[in-house]
């Protein structure tokens, strides 16, 4: 337990039992005055001290300043564990969201609004119909999350020392999170093609297994990276605004950067929802490619749809300005809950787990 406002003097060789003190009392008072020498202000009289402050019990340990040489790994297993319990929570939302993006979608999976949608593919599909895929992504979601945070929170906390030592930079969290994407979506992309495509009206494919032979055969090695230049160009900037934003908001709601679950939440909500809506066009580029939807390949005369050029094009012969928006309810519906879940368990692991690392170094 940390404690605080201690003098140095009177300290050497510690107080003796004396009339009242018990040999227990002694010793948890020596321990104390051991622990606090060289972290009070200095001075005071010999052989004088102040009593012990406690830290406030509520404010828990300084999870923001991680102990050294736990500080990856730490990271690592919050991300992991927020990615996973993110995706498999919100994952029929999801599929929603990838059917809703279809450019020419056939008559029996034209939905109006997501509940609509998710009420129909269960009742004409199957109650797991939503859930097809569902395995694949939590298999891809664990490494991806894990890189993702661990890079960022070393990369915010380099570049904010270079940009404003002391503080907290927008820019260098912007930046943190623009090359955390990178890992993030190298290691989530095969993930992400053989889900969308999985979750599809009609699709073909029934296990995991069906769909990655599939795409081999057909489309070889390459299909698996096929919308990754795209999925960097739609994530890159929405990272750089869900950060930014959620690291705003955390300067108003949770100035001392305590852990404070509310702050979590309302922020990764919001920031989810402003970055969601102002990357859906891009969202939708990289649906098509993943999907390589028939009937949209059929009014594109190059066969296979590459690259986002390509992509962007494709939209908007089929379905004009407006089709860079399909979808974009279910996004921001999906994304509102989806990086509250995943900002408030990766907050709560790695608060959790620095607790139990202070708590091991202050037993040895």
């Amino acid at each position: 337990m940390e404690l605080e406002g201690r003098s140095a003097g009177g300290v050497a060789g510690g107080p003796a039992a004396g009339p009242g003190r018990s040999p227990g009392e002694s010793a948890l008072l020596d321990g104390w005055l051991q622990r606090g020498v060289g972290r009070g202000a200095g001075g005071g009289e010999a052989g004088a001290c102040r009593p012990p402050v406690r830290q406030d019990p509520d404010s828990g340990p300084d999870y923001e300043a991680l102990p050294a040489g736990a500080t990856v790994t730490t990271h690592m297993v919050a991300g992991a564990v927020a990615g996973i319990l993110e995706h498999c929570v919100m994952y029929p939302i999801d599929c929603v969201k990838t059917r809703m993006q279809s450019l020419q979608p056939d008559p029996a999976a034209r939905y109006r609004n997501v509940l609509e949608a998710l009420w129909r593919i269960i009742r004409t599909e199957g109650l797991w119909r939503p859930m097809r895929g569902l395995n694949v992504t939590a298999t891809g979601a664990g490494p991806a999350h894990a890189l993702y945070f661990a890079c960022y929170e070393k990369l915010k906390k380099t570049l904010s020392d270079v940009i404003h030592p002391g503080g907290n930079s927008h820019i260098a969290n912007g930046a943190a999170g623009c090359v955390a994407t990178l890992l993030h979506d190298a290691a989530m992309n095969p993930a992400e093609v053989i889900k969308q495509r999985m979750q599809m009206y009609n699709s073909p494919y029934h296990r995991v297994t069906d769909c990655v032979r599939a795409v081999w055969q057909n489309e070889g090695a390459g299909a698996f990276y096929r919308s990754y230049t795209t999925q960097l160009t739609m994530n890159v900037p929405f990272q750089a605004i869900h950060f930014m934003t959620y690291e705003f908001l955390q300067e108003h709601f949770n100035p001392q950067r305590r852990y404070n679950p509310g702050s979590h939440v309302l922020s990764g909500a919001c920031a989810g929802a402003v970055a969601a809506a102002a990357t859906t066009p891009l969202d939708v580029c990289k649906t098509l490619l993943n999907t390589q939807e028939s009937l949209a390949l059929n009014s594109n005369i190059t066969g296979h749809i590459t690259g986002m050029a390509s992509a962007f094009r494709t939209v908007y012969q089929v379905g004009g300005v407006t089709a860079y928006f399909r979808g974009v309810q279910a996004r921001v519906i999906y994304q509102i809950p989806s990086t509250a879940i995943a900002w408030s368990v990766y907050e709560f692991f790695k608060y959790l787990i620095t607790k139990r690392q202070e708590e091991w170094r202050a037993g040895k």
